[in-house]
């Protein structure tokens, strides 16, 4: 149970700073403005506190493990968001971050 909960925040704090960030893009890069931007912040704001709410108590390693969920996260966004369609090296390169991230953090350890 404890796995589910980790990985549902990861979902939920990737949502926050992907979606954070994207809405800072289209504030700045597609000119759309000040309530574009304002709304990205508050969502990265809201990242920064999803992040906490993780059972580990390792910073380094969340945020470590985050990263898998970041890169996979963002091709995904960028899927639904601006039609980006990734390749077989973009699936596969997310693939191993995920990889990486389920060992960070999932692996059991003797400590």
């Amino acid at each position: 149970m404890l796995i589910l909960r980790s990985a549902a925040l990861f979902v939920v704090a990737a949502l926050f700073e992907i979606g954070g960030a994207w809405l800072v893009w289209q504030g700045v890069r597609e000119n759309r403005g000040l309530l574009w931007i304002g709304a990205g912040v508050l969502a990265l704001g809201a990242y920064g506190f999803v992040a906490t709410l993780q059972p580990d108590a390792n910073f380094g390693r969340i945020l470590a493990a985050y990263g898998g969920v970041f890169v996979a996260g963002s091709l995904a966004w960028g899927m639904v968001a601006d039609g980006y369609r990734p390749d077989r090296w973009d699936v596969t390169g997310a693939l191993v971050c995920l990889a990486g991230m389920a060992i960070i953090m999932y692996v059991p350890r003797g400590n």
